[in-house]
């Protein structure tokens, strides 16, 4: 496969594998990361998949710039995409209504879907986990039915409670923790996502695989969800 490396920092190395996201690249990507957590042992500190890249840091006391390069070109040579689902299967319930996803009547009436449609339409694949980033355990997830995608909010939210999910561009995603946001929210989930005394501290890992399950309010009650309305966008 081609492909190219370029520094990001002293100490890291960027593979840029493709130039277009699309869920045929995670066996590549998959198989490059395996790959090279077997070819660079000690000297690796840590690989960052994502949609088109992975990133590479390495320890500069154990091995030089130009050395793991070299090695990195030789390791992914002959690479070749894995041949099975390597990653786990979640379902994840979520309570989809107006108090706690006001940008369903946003994106209903984008879409000329009616909000049940939207409903329908998010709950009707499944998503395959990219990569992991802008907070701990944040799975960037996709790739979404055509009818439903969405710019972000021109502002984004100063807080977004934890389990807050959402949909931007390509793409849908869990808020594991409140923080900022500026996706358009659906919906909340009682779930945690990120935590001690979760293995790998994250739900989610790339590669994986998530099932959106709407469930009712009383259901989300009785799996501890929190029910704080949040107020609509205004642009």
């Amino acid at each position: 496969m081609k492909f190219s490396i370029e520094p990001v920092a002293v100490d890291s190395l960027m593979i840029r594998l493709f130039d277009a996201i699309d869920e045929g690249n995670m066996p590549w990507i998959l198989s490059v990361v395996k790959t090279l957590r077997h070819t660079l042992g000690d000297a690796l500190i840590d690989l960052v998949p994502s949609y088109t890249t992975v990133m590479v840091q390495y320890d500069l006391h154990t091995m030089r710039p130009d050395e793991i390069a070299k090695r990195i070109k030789a390791a992914l040579a002959d690479v070749q995409p894995t041949l099975s689902a390597s990653g786990r299967q979640h379902v994840i319930p979520v309570w989809y209504d107006i108090a706690v996803g006001p940008e369903l009547s946003l994106v209903s009436g984008r879409s000329g879907l009616s909000v049940a449609e939207v409903i329908r339409l998010h709950t009707s694949k499944r998503y395959l986990v990219f990569a992991l980033g802008f907070a701990p355990g944040f799975g960037f997830m996709g790739l979404l039915p055509e009818q439903l995608r969405s710019p972000r909010l021109a502002t984004p939210r100063k807080r977004l409670p934890a389990g807050s999910v959402g949909i931007a561009e390509l793409q849908t995603s869990i808020y594991p923790s409140p923080s900022p946001g500026g996706w358009n929210i659906l919906g909340r989930t009682p779930e945690r996502l990120f935590g001690a005394d979760i293995p790998g501290f994250s739900l989610f890992q790339p590669g994986d695989e998530v099932r959106f399950e709407p469930i009712d309010r009383g259901e989300f009650l009785k799996r501890g969800g929190d029910i704080t309305p949040l107020e609509p966008y205004h642009d």
